[in-house]
């Protein structure tokens, strides 16, 4: 049966204004690696969608009556399809049949019934042709689909929530009246920061070793939001290729301005300088709690996925920056012909070196003990805390990767990560768009009871390798909902609290 939907593809006519935009993604975003530099475009009216709304009764009470039923958008059967990620139809298949449109509606409109939390949401497109078109708002996840489903962009990114619909802003005789006022507090590890201390893979390439950074990472992010600033909802969602973004949910979290955006970065920032720079972890003693919580966490870690796993410090130049991070002239020295005698000595023996040689006296005779143990502090730090791109989190009008796009490289779907099941996320087995054309070509029709009256009115998402993850996303908006429902958040929201620090 061919698909139910069929492309609408006069792009040709976009009115399109260039225009270069200061708050528009970084150009080293992992998911454009590869492609030219993006030319900022900007969409006044997509065409097709003005038309559309004046023409459809769209029932949105209808369209969000369940939160659990996806009947509006339903099924079709199978087109074997064997492309690869990049490819148009593959992405239409993919938005047409698996794409969880209703909960993305709910997760963003923090209600069923419609807000100007979605309807004042700006969505930008990355099109063909590097063509980045932005301030696109729709009122309704089906109006949102059905765009998508005409531009076929390789993704898709959310901002913030505006005083008006984004769409009207050139419209506003007071262009100041056009502001950004919430949006989920984000976080973005990318493993190519950790690219002078992991020496399994580099660039974008990842394996399950060095993908242990990014546990180690998202424990230690997600502990001090929790205790440290009191927020709840947080989710995390695998890149598609080699990171991880988090989205701090809660009210108080999305109506933050750019300072206290910039001072909880900045709490969470003790990773400074580049691959190049000298000693890149600079902190108080005694340490901040934040800091003695975060080394708990994370020496496990150290002893197994970077001593054992890494061996950093296998040869001489990466042993002498181990060198450079000890305070102590003496000591280094006789480290240094310690290994120089031994090639090949494992990163884990000269991490051990270095107390058995300060307790036999190392050749110092005055070797200060509470400076090697700060030191030794400070490079578990280096090698094992959170490298966060700071810029993503500090300003309220920066744009990111919606969860559940296709990374166009890989073909992996951009699937939350569930915190409570971490150690058990594998990057490199998540559903790939490819696999899941795959796996709805060969379903058999049953239901895991055996009924097939129930089968017959599963979505697509649900026959596949993607329902852990759709199903761990419903139940995250569910929760977040529930609470904005609660009497103390309207309140919030009416009296317009803000965060105190």
């Amino acid at each position: 049966m061919p698909h139910s939907i069929s492309p609408e593809t006069d792009n040709q006519n976009m009115d399109t204004v260039e225009e270069t935009m200061a708050d528009a993604p970084a150009k080293n975003d992992e998911s454009q690696e590869g492609d030219n530099d993006i030319t900022m475009e900007e969409t006044n009216t997509l065409p097709g969608v003005v038309k559309e709304e004046e023409k459809m009764d769209v029932k949105l009470e209808e369209i969000l009556a369940a939160a659990d039923s996806d009947d509006e958008f339903p099924s079709s059967a199978p087109e074997p399809v064997r492309m690869n990620a990049a490819d148009p139809e593959v992405m239409r298949t993919f938005y047409q049949r698996f794409f969880p449109w209703r909960y993305l509606f709910q997760w963003l409109n923090h209600s069923p019934t419609p807000t100007n939390d979605f309807g004042h949401r700006e969505f930008a497109f990355t099109l063909q042709g590097d063509i980045y078109s932005r301030y696109n708002s729709f009122p309704s996840a089906d109006l949102l689909r059905k765009d998508v489903l005409r531009l076929l962009p390789s993704r898709f990114e959310i901002g913030p929530v505006y005083t008006t619909n984004p769409r009207d802003r050139k419209t506003l005789r007071n262009s100041s009246a056009f502001k950004p006022l919430s949006k989920e507090l984000c976080f973005d590890i990318d493993l190519t920061d950790y690219d002078d201390i992991r020496t399994c893979c580099d660039k974008a390439n990842i394996c399950n070793r060095c993908w242990q950074f990014i546990t180690m990472a998202i424990k230690v992010v997600d502990v001090a939001l929790r205790e440290d600033f009191g927020f709840k909802h947080i989710m995390w969602v695998y890149s598609g290729r080699r990171g991880a973004h988090a989205w701090v949910c809660d009210k108080k979290a999305r109506t933050m301005d750019d300072q206290k955006r910039r001072s909880i970065a900045g709490y969470l920032e003790v990773i400074r300088g580049g691959a190049q720079s000298g000693k890149k972890v600079n902190v108080w003693r005694p340490l901040h709690p934040h800091l003695s919580r975060s080394l708990n966490i994370l020496a496990p870690h150290f002893q197994e996925d970077v001593l054992e796993a890494q061996d950093p410090w296998a040869s001489s130049e990466r042993a002498e920056h181990l060198l450079s991070l000890l305070p102590d002239k003496a000591l280094n020295e006789s480290l240094r012909k310690k290994w120089d005698s031994s090639p090949g000595r494992a990163s884990t023996s000269k991490w051990a070196d270095i107390d058995s040689l300060a307790r036999s006296g190392g050749g110092s005779k005055n070797l200060d003990t509470k400076a090697l143990l700060d030191a030794k502090q400070d490079i578990v730090l280096e090698y094992t805390y959170p490298r966060l791109d700071i810029e993503v989190s500090k300003k309220l009008n920066h744009l990111l990767k919606s969860p559940f796009v296709v990374h166009p490289g890989t073909g992996r779907v951009c699937v939350p990560i569930d915190t409570r099941k971490l150690e058990d996320f594998d990057p490199l087995g998540v559903p790939t768009v490819q696999g899941l054309l795959e796996e709805i070509d060969s379903w058999k029709g049953d239901d895991e009871d055996g009924s097939e009256d129930k089968a017959k009115n599963l979505q697509d998402w649900e026959k596949t390798s993607l329902r852990p993850y759709v199903e761990y996303f419903r139940s995250f908006v569910l929760a977040l909902m529930k609470d904005e429902r609660d009497p103390k958040i309207k309140r919030e929201r009416e009296e317009g609290q803000a965060m105190e620090f």
